[in-house]
């Protein structure tokens, strides 16, 4: 690479000449021009370009942003690009030449006013169509990554669907000097680079790395919980952390990723991340320290069931993301071999949480379970990710607001938190309020069946049912049978003399060492002011010291 570094300083470093072209291309969608459009401006100077896309100045770009321009020279066959960080500069530089792709000529046609030889290639199983016109006397792309084609590119088009015209070519006179780039900034290569901006744009938010969920003689916490601290409650199967979490634009795009290994514990175990209102006069922040203090709803069971719903001054705590450990993944990768299976060393799970942005902002608790009774227990981290989709930062208010109304996950369980028993005699019903002028109102709900016998719930898919304000409105029967998928996460899961394994069985919502995913329910119709939402499961009976039990979370969404 360095013959072209040398090369590029030889040709970048001469300021006598003018520029002769000034081309400006439009990128667009198929049928539609003024939305979601692209201008990128080419200068053109003695078989030299300058490339750069067209737009405003920003004066509050998001974090990461970089204005990048590209530079190529046809008598060097070299391209050089440089992307300038308010951090930093990076540059890159390549040959034209240096990429394989290999276009096939289609024949000649006139399209916008030129007339063109028609090019065809294929590029990760899309379809790309380039039409060139030599009748300019002048070689210009807006894309040298596509490699070198003779004369001006007229059009691009991908799959038939997406286009770049050129829209508008100028004689204009400029100085050579704009021609000439800073070398400055660490080199990188075309692949590098890429991947560099990709990394400062994604916003990672690190909340737990590589935490310890086992059962434990930790030492009871009490008091104020302090900022950027993780704090283990309930012996240690339930970590906390108060952090303070940017106010970011809505365009961004909120993902959770978890990794997650067994760190002693072989059995699969619900697991669950979590955050907790605290703008109401009870929180179940205080149940950390002490499970008497929350609401308690009494079923025709005469079991007792702490904070699992909405009440007048209190909010239970809202789900971001429902996973499952595997058996054992990590820990016990050397106990069993089987041919043909490669054990995964963690469980990695990734769920996007956008719609609960709301709750991701300023003051936060952090919540993370993992029930076991294990002194190893799992090790787990946490980081939030937020990938931006304009260039622009904003300060409007959010439009997205949600409504915690219940959650049966028993994240203090080892605390006595009761299990979700009172479907079995009883439904789970709560109040909540529509604001004036909401739209787009749905119901977010997780639910997950466990009961770890062939009669229990876990195995047997049991329809849940949703009443508003009286009425069936929704029904949904929580099942996977992709569990078999999974089998390489799975490493002591008991293998049965059929043949199958135990992580292979379907069940009721789950899969050892998987996400499950919220399903969406329309509300749009409801009318504001207050309602009832309920929850009936048709639960089964109790065999000896067995019970099935159910996990439901659900949070209403709106926009406003």
């Amino acid at each position: 690479m360095k013959h072209l570094f040398f090369a590029l300083l030889t040709l970048f470093g001469t300021a006598t000449a003018y520029g002769q072209h000034a081309l400006t291309y439009q990128s667009y969608a198929k049928g539609v021009t003024e939305q979601d459009t692209a201008y990128v401006k080419v200068m053109e100077s003695g078989r030299r370009l300058k490339i750069k896309t067209v737009e405003k100045k920003l004066s509050n770009p998001i974090p990461g942003y970089a204005e990048n321009t590209t530079y190529v020279d046809y008598a060097q066959d070299s391209v050089f690009s440089l992307m300038e960080f308010a951090d930093g500069k990076f540059h890159s530089a390549y040959h034209l030449t240096d990429n394989d792709m290999v276009f096939s000529e289609e024949g000649i046609e006139d399209l916008l006013g030129y007339h063109c030889k028609k090019y065809k290639t294929s590029i990760n199983s899309n379809t790309i169509e380039v039409w060139m016109t030599e009748s300019l006397d002048f070689e210009a792309t807006p894309m040298p990554g596509l490699g070198r084609l003779n004369g001006v590119m007229v059009r691009c088009m991908r799959n038939g669907s997406y286009i770049t015209d050129l829209k508008e070519v100028k004689e204009q006179k400029f100085a050579l000097i704009d021609f000439i780039p800073e070398y400055k900034g660490e080199h990188k290569t075309s692949r590098e680079l890429n991947q560099l901006r990709k990394d400062k744009l994604v916003m990672r938010i690190p909340v737990f790395e590589d935490e310890q969920i086992n059962f434990a003689d930790y030492e009871p916490f009490t008091g104020e919980i302090p900022f950027d601290t993780v704090i283990h409650f309930s012996h240690g199967t339930l970590i906390v952390k108060r952090m303070k979490l940017p106010l970011l634009p809505e365009h961004y795009q909120i993902f959770a990723e978890i990794r997650q290994r067994s760190n002693g514990d072989a059995y699969d175990r619900s697991a669950s991340v979590f955050v907790i209102p605290t703008e109401s006069a009870k929180s179940f922040k205080d149940g950390l320290q002490d499970l008497q203090t929350l609401p308690v709803f009494v079923g025709k069971d005469g079991k007792e069931y702490q904070g699992i719903k909405a009440e007048k001054d209190y909010l239970p705590p809202i789900e971001l993301v429902r996973f499952f450990t595997s058996f054992g993944a990590g820990h016990f990768n050397d106990r069993v071999q089987i041919d043909g299976l490669e054990w995964a060393e963690e469980n990695h799970y990734k769920q996007e949480i956008s719609e609960l942005r709301d709750r991701l902002r300023g003051d936060v608790l952090i919540g993370a379970f993992i029930g076991n009774y294990d002194r190893g227990g799992h090790k787990l981290s946490l980081d939030l990710l937020a990938y931006p989709n304009d260039d622009k930062w904003s300060d409007k208010p959010l439009k997205q607001h949600s409504i915690p109304l219940f959650n049966t996950c028993n994240v203090l369980e080892m605390s006595g938190q009761n299990y979700g028993r009172l479907f079995a005699t009883d439904s789970l019903e709560v109040e909540f309020s529509i604001p004036e002028g909401a739209e787009n109102v749905q119901l977010r709900y997780i639910s997950t069946g466990h009961g770890g016998w062939d009669g229990g719930d876990e195995f047997n898919p049991k329809e849940n049912a949703i009443f508003i304000d009286g009425v069936i409105r929704f029904t949904h029967t929580p099942w996977r049978c992709d569990c078999a998928t999974f089998r390489d996460q799975n490493p002591v899961s008991g293998n049965f003399w059929n043949g199958l394994s135990s992580s292979d069985l379907s069940r009721s919502g789950w899969c050892p060492g998987t996400v499950t995913n919220p399903v969406w329910f329309n509300l749009n119709d409801l009318k504001p002011g207050k309602h009832t939402l309920r929850v009936a499961i048709p639960q089964g009976k109790d065999e000896g010291e067995s019970f099935s039990h159910w996990m439901v979370s659900g949070v209403v969404l709106y926009e406003k």
